[in-house]
């Protein structure tokens, strides 16, 4: 491919640990990659590395430096980093794209995992750090699936669409659609706009595994081009979630299927929200096996050493009498399906949520009834000051 240059905002501190261990630095990462990385804004940079295409990071815009400086030299050919992936690095590779308002992170490790574990040599781009696999993102083997987190936000400041257009998924996954990135959308029916795009780019041999239960994804589909599949705990889906139980460190479910087939599965994942990941992971991985019949796949499955991810429900202290545990939530949704599995694990013990309003939705008002109400499912709350990057 050539010089490449990748124009990105980028900080220097860690995004977090856990009792697994700390996760590096994006320094680190890139360092480790033998990935040259210069600090500081100036076009001459640019002049002096004389790349073949500049890739702009969507946290990059207009005025700063390096990117004034290629759109007014006209010197460099620039893309988005998501056109970058969907048009050059996977070209022919079958593509598994996860989806959703909530549950991509997880879903993604997930469903790479179980494709490794099946000895299939997958690619994967996961926006999180996962434990159980090497790094966040791999080429894999060229014959193999590539999974790929598909990111509603934008791509970039010269294109406003949605991440996920560029990766054109043989296979989508859509968990849910809610109202999200108030910076990015007007409401809701702009958010659903966006998804309908990507359902009208899934090919005729393809399929889309969709949250049955969702009632806005049901606006949505199914459509006469593709094959769907339906996912959830209502009977009328296609593949049902019952007999779902938990504990700390662990929950049991049922997935039923066509021809009344039945897999019991144990994960060491809470919450409903997480037995949904589970199944449309191992959906997502099953037909991308085979893709007339996932059953065998999914008798399979053992996660027994699946270790998660980063900052999804991370267990920082723990003691006889107190647990610190770190999650992602940042939507209304999430914050309330999380701590109602709080309440499942340790019903005997008080819930004390501390919320840090750091997303561009939450430092706004436009959910705050969402978050009161979503918070009051915790016993006491503690919220920092909103943040403002």
């Amino acid at each position: 491919m050539g010089n490449v240059a990748v124009l990105m905002q980028r900080s220097g501190h860690a995004v977090g640990g856990s009792d697994k261990g700390i996760y590096p630095p994006m320094s680190t990462v890139l360092d480790e990659a033998g990935i040259e990385v210069l600090l500081g804004w100036d076009k001459q940079i640019l002049v002096d590395f004389q790349p073949d295409l500049v890739v702009v990071g969507n946290a990059v815009t207009r005025g700063n430096p390096e990117v004034e400086f290629l759109l007014r030299s006209k010197q460099f050919p620039f893309v988005s980093l998501p056109d970058l992936i969907g048009n050059q690095l996977l070209r022919d590779r079958k593509r598994i794209v996860i989806t959703g308002t909530h549950g991509k992170t997880t879903t993604t490790a997930l469903t790479a995992w179980l494709l490794k574990q099946a000895d299939q040599n997958p690619g994967w781009l996961i926006g999180g750090v996962p434990y159980s696999l090497e790094s966040g993102s791999e080429l894999g083997n060229e014959d193999s699936s590539f999974v790929l987190e598909g990111d509603e936000y934008d791509s970039a400041f010269f294109d406003k669409r949605s991440k996920f257009i560029h990766y054109r998924p043989d296979i989508l996954v859509i968990n849910n659609i809610e109202f999200d990135h108030a910076d990015i959308f007007r409401d809701l029916a702009d958010v659903k706009r966006t998804f309908n795009h990507l359902i009208r780019i899934v090919p005729d041999n393809g399929l889309i595994l969709a949250n049955g239960d969702d009632p806005v994804v049901r606006e949505l589909l199914p459509v006469e081009w593709t094959r769907v599949v339906f996912v959830g705990t209502v009977d009328n889906n296609d593949y049902v979630i019952s007999e779902f139980g938990e504990k700390s460190g662990e929950s049991t479910f049922t997935i039923n299927g066509p021809n009344d087939e039945r897999w019991p599965i144990q994960t060491g994942l809470n919450g409903i929200f997480n037995a949904c990941n589970v199944t449309m992971a191992l959906l997502a991985a099953g037909f991308a096996n085979d893709s007339d019949n996932p059953g065998p796949f999914l008798s399979q499955a053992d996660f027994r050493e699946y270790g998660g991810v980063a900052r999804r429900q991370d267990v920082l202290f723990k003691s006889s009498n107190l647990q610190v545990v770190e999650d992602f939530a940042h939507h209304p949704t999430a914050i309330r399906l999380c701590l109602d599995s709080f309440r499942n694990c340790f019903p005997e013990h008080e819930i004390v949520a501390v919320f840090e309003p750091r997303s561009n939705t939450a430092a706004t008002n436009v959910l705050q009834a969402e978050f009161t109400e979503a918070l009051g499912h915790a016993d006491t709350v503690l919220i920092s000051p909103v943040h403002r990057g």
